[in-house]
């Protein structure tokens, strides 16, 4: 029901349509996630993943893609599923890429291999799913294809994972079975898709920042509401300045980390570059709602450990966004060398 919400008032596809050749401004991303992400944040996931589908038909689908598979993600009607991480690869995925497109004959393909830790796949009608198609040739990102794979395709096998949070949003291991595909089920150039997919990353860091942003902020405002109404000693616990600093230092991680986010974004929207601050936005923001769903557990207390309220689902949800979509560690490294000039540490 939320998301045929969020499709009636044009929040899904924000511009996304058969006709266009690039994402939306990710201001309006931006936006719209940390909302999701200040209350129902499996659904900001969701919508992670959807714009992320639609940015990548957006620039490399078929005129027959788009017309079938964009434009009725853009008007909220289906979904899409993005399948890149393996049982054996996360961050070396493409090193480690063990899932195979075999192309016949007559220009169809087989496809074989898993995908695991996949956002969304048992309500998606489609997986945009990347498969090593030749061996590399030069990097280990070389030889790797998009596929649009349909859901209930044969030898598409779904197991939903059992995770503990974000329990809005299925997540799932996905297996593939010989599952034979048409000429036209490749997305984009063959050999070429994690290098098309790589023009992708900036603008899925920015929408991970604004989820984290948005959570953070939830947890603070919940926080900080607890706290004035919570009485303790005959006064409200907000009036102990112990609970103030922690608040107050919430508050101001969650502004830096808005203002790398702005500035990113606004970055992007003019066509600079942006990875560094992108990068540097979502650790930010990341760590600000560890921090404050952190703080909001020890504001509450015993009300913050009750399902009762969303503190505890604040606290879990948090954690996704540490690791996801790159690890905050690996981020670190990569601005050690792109913002520093430090050596390439892996």
């Amino acid at each position: 029901e939320l998301y045929e919400a969020l499709a009636s008032a044009g929040l899904i596809g924000l511009g996304n349509e058969a006709s266009t050749t690039a994402p939306p401004d990710p201001r309006l991303e931006v936006a719209v996630l940390e909302e999701l992400g200040a209350g129902p944040t499996s659904m900001a996931v969701c919508l992670v993943v959807q714009y992320m589908g639609m940015g990548l038909l957006a620039q490399y689908a078929s005129v027959a893609q788009r017309r079938d598979i964009l434009t009725p993600l853009a008007e909220g009607c289906s979904r899409i599923a993005f399948a890149l991480t393996e049982p054996d690869g996360g961050t070396d995925v493409a090193a480690a890429m063990r899932t195979r497109a075999k192309r016949g004959s007559d220009g169809s393909w087989s496809l074989s291999g898993a995908k695991t830790w996949i956002s969304g796949p048992l309500v998606a009608d489609h997986l945009i799913v990347l498969a090593r198609t030749a061996e590399p040739a030069v990097s280990s990102i070389d030889g790797i294809t998009m596929f649009l794979v349909p859901q209930g395709a044969s030898g598409v096998r779904i197991n939903e994972l059992d995770t503990f949070a974000i329990h809005g949003l299925d997540t799932c291991l996905v297996e593939f079975d010989d599952v034979r595909l048409p000429a036209h089920a490749v997305l984009g150039e063959v050999g070429l898709g994690f290098r098309q997919v790589l023009s992708t990353l900036n603008g899925e860091r920015l929408n991970a920042a604004a989820v984290a942003l948005g959570i953070a902020r939830g947890a603070l405002d919940a926080a900080a509401r607890y706290a004035r109404e919570r009485v303790a000693f005959g006064r409200p616990i907000a009036s102990f300045q112990a609970q103030q600093v922690r608040l107050v230092d919430c508050a101001i991680q969650i502004e830096s980390a808005r203002a790398l986010l702005d500035r990113a974004a606004t970055a992007a929207a003019e066509g600079k570059r942006a990875d560094t601050l992108s990068a540097m936005a979502k650790v930010a923001a990341s760590e600000a709602a560890v921090a404050a769903t952190d703080t909001g557990m020890r504001v509450m207390a015993g009300a913050g450990f009750s399902t009762e309220f969303a503190m505890e689902r604040f606290f879990r949800d948090a954690r996704l966004y540490t690791f996801a979509p790159l690890t905050n560690d690996m981020l670190r490294n990569y601005l050690g060398e792109k913002h520093l000039g430090l050596p390439r540490c892996f």
